[in-house]
C-alpha cells in the first residue's frame, strides 16, 4: 500500500493481522460498532481470528490498528476500501469508547488521507456511514469530504457517501 510514514507522536499505525483476534473480537462487539457499521457475528475468539484473517486477507482493504505510543494500546482501526458499488476508495474508522473524542479518530484519518493522495494513486477520496452517525460525519466533514448522496437501503437504514477530491483537501488542510 501507499502508507510510508506510520506514525504520529501519539501512535502508529500497524496492519492487522491474525494475531489482533483479541482487539478485534473487542472492538467489533462494542455497542458502536455494532450499531454504525453492523453486527458481524463474531461471538468467540476463533471468529474473531477468522474475520481479522478475512479482512487482512482481502485484496480491496485495508486495515490499521491504531496503536497509542504511550502505552502500547490499540485504541481502534482506519479502514481504506475499495467497495464494488464505489467509484473510490473510501475512509473509515472505529475506535474502542475509551478513546473516542480525543482526535484520534482525525489525526488517523487524515494520515492516511495525506498518504492516499500524496502517493499520486488517488485524487479522490470517499467516506461512507449511516446517516443517523452524526459524530462520523462531523469528522468525515471536518476532513473536508461533502455530501454526494443519500440512499436507503433494503432494510430502511439512509446511508450517506461523501467526497473529497485532492485539491480541496489539500485547500483546507492548508488553512490556519
Amino acid at each position: 500500500m501507499f502508507l510510508n510514514d506510520f506514525s504520529t507522536q501519539r501512535f502508529c499505525l500497524e496492519e492487522l493481522s491474525e494475531s489482533d483476534f483479541e482487539f478485534v473480537y473487542e472492538l467489533v462487539n462494542t455497542a458502536g460498532w455494532i450499531e454504525f457499521i453492523g453486527d458481524k457475528g463474531v461471538r468467540s475468539f476463533e471468529d474473531a481470528r477468522e474475520y481479522a484473517k478475512k479482512m487482512s486477507d482481502a485484496p480491496n482493504i485495508e486495515w490499521w490498528n491504531i496503536k497509542m505510543v504511550d502505552t502500547g494500546c490499540l485504541a481502534g482501526v482506519i479502514t481504506f476500501i475499495k467497495r464494488d458499488f464505489l467509484d473510490h476508495y473510501d475512509i473509515g474508522f472505529a475506535l474502542l469508547p475509551e478513546f473516542e473524542g480525543k482526535g484520534i479518530a482525525f489525526e488517523a484519518s487524515k494520515l492516511v488521507m495525506d498518504q492516499a493522495f500524496g502517493s499520486g494513486e488517488h485524487d479522490v477520496i470517499l467516506g461512507r456511514t449511516m446517516k443517523k452517525n452524526s459524530k462520523s460525519i462531523n469528522l468525515l466533514e471536518k476532513l473536508g469530504l461533502k455530501l454526494l448522496k443519500e440512499s436507503e437501503d433494503d432494510k430502511g437504514v439512509v446511508n450517506c457517501v461523501l467526497k473529497v477530491e485532492k485539491e480541496e483537501y489539500y485547500s483546507l488542510m492548508t488553512q490556519d
